[in-house]
């Protein structure tokens, strides 16, 4: 499973909500494809599309399956959504986003751990993982990535010299 997106609000009378999402393609989300929602830590619950409509490359308005009502859509407003690698094949290069959980694999420093989670600032994509029990942060940026092998999940760097040092 790959964390797509959140549920960020309610919409309309019908239950609706609005979700963003980290694709990048208002085309991948399709009536009947279960979107999985994080109800709790560790905790993924499915729900089956009924419709989607989308306002933008980053944001749909989504129908779900047993869910009918403004209170039920409420329940699921700020929820982690997460969905198939699969159906996310052909994109999962293109976003940082999806790398969540893919192992590190550096020229220089060898294997040094999976990536926890992904952060923006501006235009840059920042990559956070633990490393000798500190947290660090990484760019991800054209200079450091080497390559990304996703059959096996793996994201290779090639991190400036020094850079891990100043976290042991």
């Amino acid at each position: 499973m790959i964390r797509i997106g959140k549920i960020v609000a309610t919409h309309g009378v019908t239950g609706s909500v609005i979700m963003t999402h980290i694709t990048g393609d208002r085309k991948w989300l399709k009536k009947g494809q279960a979107l999985m929602i994080e109800m709790q830590k560790g905790s993924l619950i499915p729900y089956f599309v009924l419709q989607c409509r989308a306002t933008s490359d980053e944001e749909y308005i989504v129908d779900l399956e047993d869910v009918t009502t403004p209170q039920q859509a409420k329940k699921l407003v700020t929820k982690q959504v997460y969905t198939d690698e699969k159906v996310l094949a052909g994109m999962i290069d293109h976003s940082p986003l999806m790398w969540i959980g893919f192992a590190i694999s550096d020229a220089h420093y060898g294997n040094i751990g999976p990536l926890d989670d992904v952060l923006q600032t501006g235009t840059q994509w920042i990559g956070k993982l633990h490393y000798k029990g500190n947290e660090v942060l990484i760019p991800l940026v054209d200079a450091t990535l080497a390559g990304i092998d996703i059959k096996h999940k793996i994201l290779k760097t090639n991190l400036p010299e020094g850079l891990l040092e100043v976290y042991e």
